[in-house]
């Protein structure tokens, strides 16, 4: 299955990435971490002007609260708006 935005939004890959951290004794679940608020475009909708800023395979920091998260074949993706793109990582 393919995921592909319209209009002023893209798709944003997350990362994975999750390591066990305990306080003491205590196990801090996933959910109660912080999330990274950076993330891989693998797809940008069809706005003319956002196409000339991002690009697929860009590296960008999003807003954190920003977004739609969707979960796809085992895979984590944020269905973001443009004003949701705080900047690109170069």
């Amino acid at each position: 299955m393919i995921l592909k935005p319209i209009d002023d939004r893209v798709v944003i890959k997350l990362d994975q990435k999750t390591t066990e951290k305990k306080v003491g004794n205590l196990y801090i679940p996933d959910s109660a971490k912080e999330k990274p608020q950076m993330g891989e475009i693998i797809a940008v909708g069809n706005d003319e002007d956002l196409q000339e800023i991002v690009k697929v395979g860009d590296t960008v920091l999003y807003a954190k609260y920003g977004g739609s998260e969707v979960e796809l074949d085992g895979e984590k993706y944020l269905i973001i708006s443009r004003s949701d793109i705080l900047a690109i990582v170069e």
